[in-house]
């Protein structure tokens, strides 16, 4: 190539044929590449098989065109290409994609939407798990789902590549009675582990799952038709070969037209509906509409007994999926699927069920300490009817976290956090693949106890069992900006705001992930975006004026700590950023009201401001005793930009160490 970057293209050797686009300063890397896809029997054509005389430029879009899958190597070097960029764009337009790694740069914007392997720590070796996730990627496009014939096979060959099937026809009683078993999940986790499904932000079949319509007659009864859908989308998100919307959007535009919701999330089908209940009897209603065209794909009414809401719920979302999936997938890849998407850590009571979900409901007001108190009180009534109840269990942990972040008194956050950290073992205990509770006890343990190692295992664990949460992926991500790899937290980020579009919860939560990683233009695109969704959103304006500050904007910085709505924030903000513009007065004065209003519950909050006046030894002091008394601020040292000037300090560095940075 003229600009220097390189292309595979082929002549055919009756494989599967693919197209590497790579910088030409990568070529070892990219050599390491194709000569693993060539012994796996694909059809790997390269620049060094270009003959003298050939139109390169001819030979090279043509073998794009007709290639069955694009494999693209993104590195510093290959981002900045024009010619890469133009070739994975061809990729993306014909559905046929591979995005790797090859030294952790993350793929540019335009990109993104699309799982990402990283292969940047292989060594080269076939038999290396980052060799099998490779060829699993490659297979999952081309439709391969073995070496050609002749060619050695040196590992297990993975499940076969999603692929459409014409003419796929779907019985409702069939799914039912068809049946799902244990190998078919361990096939589909087995995938879910070397990439094969990706994220489900690349899942070619999308979906809304909008509130059903409470036409009980009684508005009390809201909490249940809103929970039955809830819950139905947290099923159905389980699912790898779907992406499903998150319900913090979903809930966000509740009241919009439904068709204007799905091209807001930018999915392809609505699943919607309707509950009637008595004391004995519901009727549930649901059909799943394409977006495009209006079409009716699936109907069903459902006149049952209370007790078998369970039912409804499976038959529901089993049903769903397997009409949706059937889209890309052969039957078995379908169910294999669908049983990846089990409902776990439920319960069969409905009592507790419907105290559950009254909790969820009350929880979601996040009103306050109150109504977390509220919530924790029907989780307890769920547990009381049914103490297997695994679900009640996780979401016990997670009001008992949130009122603890509230409590101001030391010893009762101890208290809360001890509570919570019990309440999501005991969760954990009953249903060891429940992502809900791996999440509230990563959480707990993380900002109630700082024990970050301990943390760790439980966030891979919830990622682990569901890549498709949205509030599971915002949970780890901002787990992962507190430590070392902002890269990575950087990369699940972005798949959060693929899922949620339109929470402001998930743009704050970008703006702090983007602040950790220096990038202050992207903290102030991120954190306009969540003020846009929501102009109170708390800490939105607290992160533009950290962001200003850093970029020596300390007008830009005042103006935006003064439209802070948290007051612990705006004071912080203001009381640097008047320091910097020479106001001793004002820079003063907020200072000591932070002290005076908060005390030591402000004591990570006083380092800050102290180490942005260079009072090292203060800034220290408070440090120091804000870890000692467990301050969940602490957890933002060691990425915090307003504690650089004490990065030199040895006391600071131990501080991290003990910490576990």
């Amino acid at each position: 190539m003229t600009s220097g970057d390189g292309e595979v293209g082929f002549e055919s050797a009756g494989g599967p044929r693919l197209f590497v686009s790579y910088s030409r300063g990568d070529l070892a890397r990219a050599r390491a590449v194709i000569d693993l896809l060539e012994a796996e029997g694909f059809d790997v054509w390269w620049d060094g098989r270009l003959e003298g005389g050939e139109n390169y430029l001819q030979t090279t879009e043509a073998a794009l065109e007709s290639a069955d899958c694009v494999v693209v190597l993104w590195s510093a070097t290959s981002v900045a290409s024009h010619w890469v960029r133009d070739e994975a764009q061809r990729g993306r337009e014909r559905g046929c994609l591979v995005p790797l790694t090859i030294d952790g740069t993350m793929a540019p914007l335009g990109f993104r939407q699309f799982q990402l392997l990283d292969i940047s720590a292989w060594d080269g070796a076939a038999t290396s798990a980052e060799a099998a996730r490779i060829l699993v990627a490659v297979r999952a496009k081309t439709g391969a789902g073995s070496p050609a014939p002749g060619v050695a096979q040196t590992r297990p060959d993975p499940a076969p590549a999603a692929r459409r099937t014409p003419g796929f026809s779907l019985s409702r009683r069939g799914v039912l009675a068809g049946g799902v078993g244990a190998v078919a999940v361990a096939g589909t986790l087995g995938a879910w582990q070397f990439g094969l499904f990706g994220s489900p932000a690349s899942a070619a079949i999308s979906m809304v799952v909008l509130p059903f319509a409470n036409e009980t007659g009684d508005p009390a009864k809201k909490y249940f038709s809103d929970g039955l859908a809830r819950e139905l989308r947290t099923v159905l998100a389980r699912n790898p070969l779907l992406r499903v919307a998150a319900p913090t959007s979903t809930n966000a535009i509740e009241g919009e037209d439904d068709f204007a919701i799905g091209a807001k999330l930018g999915v392809d089908h609505i699943l919607r509906g309707s509950v009637q209940r008595d004391t004995a009897r519901l009727r549930i209603t649901a059909e799943l509409v394409a977006i495009e065209g209006g079409l009716v794909r699936w109907a069903e009414t459902y006149d049952r007994a209370l007790d078998d809401v369970f039912a409804v719920q499976t038959d529901i979302s089993q049903t769903v999926a397997l009409s949706l999936v059937a889209e890309v997938a052969d039957q078995d890849e379908a169910r294999r699927a669908v049983a990846a998407q089990q409902d776990i850590g439920g319960t069969q009571s409905v009592a507790a069920y419907e105290a559950f979900l009254r909790g969820v409901a009350v929880y979601n007001l996040s009103v306050g300490e109150e109504t977390d108190r509220a919530a924790l009180a029907q989780f307890d009534a769920a547990i009381a009817e049914d103490p297997s109840y695994a679900m009640a269990y996780a979401m016990r942990s997670t009001a008992l976290a949130a009122i603890a972040n509230a409590a101001s008194d030391a010893q009762a956050n101890r208290r809360f956090y001890a509570d919570a950290i019990a309440a999501a073992e005991r969760a954990i205990a009953i249903e060891p693949k429940l992502a809900l509770g791996h999440l509230a006890l990563g959480f707990a343990l993380n900002n109630g106890q700082l024990r970050r190692s301990a943390a760790a295992e439980h966030y891979r664990k919830a990622q682990q069992f569901a890549p498709g949460d949205a509030d599971v992926l915002r949970g780890a991500a901002t787990f992962q900006s507190y430590g070392k790899d902002q890269a990575l937290a950087g990369q699940m980020i972005e798949k959060v705001l693929t899922l949620d579009p339109i929470n402001p919860r998930a743009f704050q939560a970008a703006g702090f992930i983007a602040l950790f990683a220096r990038d202050y233009p992207l903290v102030v695109d991120r954190m306009e975006r969540a003020l846009k969704l929501n102009p109170r959103n708390p800490g939105a304006h607290f992160g533009i004026a950290i962001a200003r500050l850093m970029q020596g904007d300390t007008a830009g910085g005042l103006a935006a700590a003064a439209q802070e709505p948290v007051p612990i924030f705006r004071l912080t903000g203001t009381a640097i950023a008047a320091a910097k513009q020479g106001d001793t007065a004002e820079a003063d004065a907020s200072l000591a009201a932070v002290v005076r209003d908060y005390g030591d519950a402000s004591l990570y909050q006083q380092a800050q401001i102290q180490a942005q006046r260079a009072a090292v030894e203060p800034a220290l002091a408070a440090l120091e005793k804000a870890f000692a008394m467990r301050d969940s601020g602490v957890l933002w040292a060691p990425n915090d930009p307003l504690l650089d000037p004490l990065r030199g300090e040895p006391r600071f560095k131990d501080l991290l160490i003990r910490l576990g940075s």
